[in-house]
Order: C-alpha cells, then structure tokens, then sequence
C-alpha cells in the first residue's frame, strides 16, 4: 500500500511537472509567434508605405515634366509632338494626384486668376483610326477669368481692349474637380448691358439659371473639369470633351472686362 501510494504521487508529480513545462513552453513558443507576426506585420506596412511614397513620387516627378512642356507650349501659344502625351499622362492619374481635398483644394486655388485661352482640341474623335486629338493655337484674344466667388470669359483685342464678356457665380465640385457655370451678366465694352438682352437670346444662353434648373439629361450647366494648373499655365477640359490650355496673364483683367469694381 505505501509503495502504490509513493507511486501514485511520484506519478502525480512527473505529470504536474509536465504539465508545468509544456505550459512555459506554449506560452514562449506564443510569445515567439506574435513577435515573428509583430516583425511580419511591421515590415509588410514598412514595404506598404515605402511603395505608396516611391509611387508618390514618381507621380510628382511625372507632374511636374509634363508642366514643363504645357507651360513652354503655353505661353508660346505653340504645340510640341509631347504636349498632348503630357497632358493625358497627368488626367490619367489626376484621382491620384488629387486624391485628398487638401490637393483638390490647392489644384482650385492655383486655378485662380486672369487667363489667356491659347491651344484647344476638338471633341476627342469618334474613332480610334483618327489618332488622337492635337491642339491647335486659338487666333483671337479669349479670356476666362476666376476668383473667389466669380467665373467670367469673353473676347477681345488684348487685356486693355475687351469687346464681349459674360460673367456669374462658378458652382465647383470639389469631389469630380468640376467647375459649373452660371451665367449672369453680359458686359459690352465693360459696360452692363444684361438688361438690354433679348429674351430669345437669354433664354438660349442660359442667363440667370442655378444648378437646380437644369434636369441633368438633355440640359446641363455648362462645365469644365480641371486637369492641371501651374504658375503659368492651365489645363481643363470642356463638357464636349476638349480640352484647353490657358496662359496666365499678369495683369487682372477684370477692370477691362467688367469695370473698375470688378478690379482686385
């Protein structure tokens, strides 16, 4: 009987010795897994982020070469065999460039101020043979015009000599970087002359109307989506699908375009 009973607790013991260890080794052989996972998961986000910020910047460094070629050929008013590779090469990544409202929102502001219309490109073609759109130079004097609250354009001589001008509230969607256009006043010669404007003609144009009157299928605000601006030179493209390239002109145009209390 005593020698089954040291048995026993000899027995009872070597198992609870057992028990004792293979506890220690599981919780360090689980300590060991959640630091090699640790580690894994620690360079698989390090790998993430050094892609995300290579990927970055090679976007940036495309951005701003292609800037290089749409503002020379801007402000020359000339195209390149490379400035519409160059200005598709930004639209195609342009919801990754603008991908945050931080960047739409710096994209609007560099959108601001008095421009030039100077290359443009019809509708893209209805076919493939075509090839693709080229730009070609503009051989009158058209400005566009945007500020805080306003969107104007219109044609003249120069920036001192404007013959025609529209101007009314811009309505931009941030989301699509879209700019709509309302139109509110006509202006001959910087004087207002919206008053004086047949019905017919208003009502073809649009004069008046808000984002609401228009149903969104046959009749829509007209708008352009931005592309791309630079200190020098902007990029957007019209509702028919062109696409515009303006140069930025030093001097504000609207005291020519619309009277001394348009002026900055």
């Amino acid at each position: 009987m005593d020698r089954f009973l040291l048995v026993f607790l000899l027995v009872l013991h070597m198992t609870a010795s057992t028990h004792a260890f293979s506890t220690v080794a599981s919780k360090h052989t689980l300590q060991h897994y959640h630091h090699r996972q640790h580690h894994h998961n620690h360079r698989l986000f390090s790998s993430k982020t050094t892609a995300e910020s290579d990927q970055k910047q090679q976007q940036e460094q495309l951005y701003t070469q292609a800037f290089q070629i749409i503002d020379s050929c801007a402000t020359s008013a000339q195209p390149s065999d490379e400035l519409y590779s160059s200005v598709r090469s930004i639209d195609k990544i342009a919801h990754q460039l603008y991908k945050s409202p931080e960047a739409k929102q710096q994209l609007w502001e560099r959108c601001r101020g008095s421009w030039k219309l100077q290359l443009a490109t019809g509708p893209p073609p209805s076919s493939s043979k075509s090839g693709p759109p080229t730009f070609k130079p503009i051989p009158i004097f058209a400005f566009a015009m945007i500020d805080e609250a306003k969107f104007g354009n219109g044609i003249g001589w120069d920036a001192d000599g404007i013959l025609l001008s529209l101007l009314g509230k811009h309505y931009f969607d941030e989301r699509r970087r879209q700019m709509g256009i309302g139109i509110d006043d006509v202006f001959l010669f910087s004087s207002n002359v919206t008053k004086f404007v047949p019905r017919f003609i208003a009502e073809g144009m649009g004069l008046g109307k808000r984002p609401e009157d228009f149903d969104g299928g046959s009749t829509k605000m007209p708008a352009f989506t931005m592309i791309g601006a630079s200190e020098k030179s902007m990029v957007a493209r019209g509702g028919s699908g062109g696409i515009a390239i303006w140069t930025r002109l030093e001097k504000d145009i609207r005291p020519a375009a619309y009277g001394k209390e348009y002026s900055m």
